[in-house]
């Protein structure tokens, strides 16, 4: 793995939140990818790009 860029430990309410983001992420990219197949919409595309990118961040834990 690589070097931690951030030396000190994250506060427990930061690992809490990250935790609960991480479980959330997927269902919520699931949802929005049969909303984009259903009512396809610029801003559902966004909306998924974004959701696929922070759980790409989440799951490699760059923060």
């Amino acid at each position: 793995m690589a070097k931690r860029m951030f030396p000190k430990p994250m506060p427990p309410w930061w690992k809490k939140c990250r935790t609960s983001f991480q479980a959330l992420i997927i269902p919520f990219c699931c949802f929005q990818t049969v909303r984009l197949i259903l009512l396809p919409t610029t801003f559902d595309v966004l909306l998924l790009g974004v959701l696929i990118g922070m759980a790409c961040v989440l799951y490699f834990e760059w923060i």
